[in-house]
């Protein structure tokens, strides 16, 4: 870690996580730098509404005999450390300690390196590995797609059941389909039209698909292709790995590096083609725009990709800006809600996405900015499935009382995840649920108002 200066005010900054050094995973200074923190935290308490983590961290200190950190034994912290979903937000929107502060507070980093101790002592199970191995699932799943997606089928009680007693899996998670061919290889099979007359026409952008994008929603790729096509925009399809996000939140760091480095060159060899790089998953454009560089920070290629690379929504915005849009866009009838997911808002470029969806003519847009409370893999885990309904209750409460047409999120397990909590606060208000069930990412929803089809045309 970097040394801050007593009484510096500058504007936030993120040190570089020291994973390679030995200290990084000593149990004993891992647990200084806990207590540290921790105490810090419960003098403050602002974040107490934000997650579990800190609801969980402040009972086990109100329940301490001392009713100070001194008095909570340093095995009870792992509840903490797990409930932590790395979403960011008590770094970015919340806490008043982080660097250049002297108190150098970076809690969701600390529960990083806690994770990453468990990773290298072999506690992280074989069913949690398998169940972050998206490339893998992804590519066998999607040979069997059909029955893949029949057994994690939320409604097939018997395989769900029979999911959640072998890989603790919640029978009652909402879980992603499969979707084959992949939009890597459906890319190979279909360009879209570029539209020459465009304000935007000669830009050049290669669209990093994610692992979710091609393998369990290709739609999402297809329509930022369709858009961006259309404002002249010539675009490729690349796909080398997942951006390591799963591996990160198990505190696999060497897995997490060794995927930037491989990714990013690549990526690197269409930068150098004039291409910029696009991404449409905000998980993964946080790895690779601010997780990355701290991860492997003296990689020159890391570093080079990290400012080549642009949010799908954060890169129409830009058009919109410098070179205007095509002409065509229409309206949307019936309203969005809009919600802006947590990776989204890490990424500190302003909400992207709202002001992308506000060039559509008399659009209706509602936004909510709060966490949905699905956390990636986390949110469907038995143990945390009930925690990530009810953190995420107050959106699927707003999403149902704006009573839109459409729900969006860039986030698709967050989207999939409200949805869910709309269906299950419907059901005991018997309220009607918005016309559109199925939550979209907001560049779907643009290509719409383009009157743009899955393969770009009219």
């Amino acid at each position: 870690m970097t040394d801050t200066t007593s009484g510096d005010s500058g504007a936030p900054v993120r040190h570089s996580i020291d994973w390679s050094n030995p200290d990084f995973y000593d149990r004993e200074k891992l647990d200084i730098e806990l207590r540290r923190v921790f105490d810090v935290c419960h003098g403050c308490r602002r974040c107490f509404n934000l997650c579990d983590s800190f609801p969980r961290l402040f009972d086990l200190i109100d329940a301490s005999p001392t009713f100070e950190l001194d008095g909570v034994d340093s095995a009870d912290f792992k509840p903490v450390v797990d409930a932590c979903t790395l979403c960011d937000m008590c770094f970015l929107t919340k806490c008043p300690y982080v660097p250049p502060h002297e108190f150098n507070i970076d809690f969701p980093h600390l529960m990083v390196r806690y994770r990453a101790c468990e990773h290298r002592e072999g506690k992280v199970g074989f069913t949690d590995r398998r169940l972050a191995d998206t490339d893998g699932n992804g590519k066998l799943a999607g040979k069997f797609a059909s029955l893949a997606n029949w057994a994690s089928n939320r409604r097939n009680r018997l395989t769900r059941r029979l999911l959640q007693m072998l890989a603790g899996v919640h029978a009652d998670a909402e879980l992603p389909k499969f979707r084959t061919p992949s939009f890597e290889a459906r890319a190979r099979k279909s360009t879209p039209t570029v539209n020459r007359d465009a304000p935007a026409f000669g830009r050049k952008a290669v669209l990093y698909a994610t692992c979710f994008v091609n393998y369990n929603n290709p739609r999402i790729g297809e329509a930022a292709r369709a858009v961006l096509a259309r404002n002249g925009v010539e675009t490729e399809v690349a796909y080398p790995s997942c951006c390591g996000m799963p591996q990160l939140e198990q505190g696999d760091l060497d897995r997490v590096a060794a995927n930037a480095r491989k990714v990013s060159r690549e990526l690197l060899a269409w930068v150098d083609k004039g291409y910029d790089v696009v991404i449409p998953v905000p998980s993964c454009a946080l790895m690779v725009k601010f997780e990355w560089p701290l991860i492997v920070p003296d990689d020159e290629a890391v570093k080079r990709l990290s400012q080549a690379s642009f949010d799908v929504s954060e890169y129409v915005v830009q058009i919109a800006k410098t070179e205007g849009l095509a002409d065509g866009l229409g309206s949307l009838p019936g309203g969005v809600t809009l919600h802006v997911a947590c990776h989204a808002r890490a990424q500190n470029m302003g909400i992207k996405a709202a002001d992308m969806l506000r060039l559509i003519p008399d659009l209706k847009l509602d936004v909510i900015e709060r966490c949905s409370g699905h956390g990636g893999s986390w949110g469907v885990k038995t143990e945390f499935h009930d925690v990530a309904l009810k953190v995420g209750r107050p959106v699927a409460k707003q999403a149902l009382e704006m009573a839109n047409r459409h729900v969006a999120s860039e986030c698709p397990l967050a989207a999939s995840h409200i949805v869910r909590g709309m269906e299950l606060l419907a059901a005991e208000e018997t309220d009607a649920l918005p016309e559109d069930r199925t939550a979209r990412h907001p560049v779907e929803l643009f290509a719409e108002a383009y009157g743009l089809r899955r393969d770009g045309a009219s």
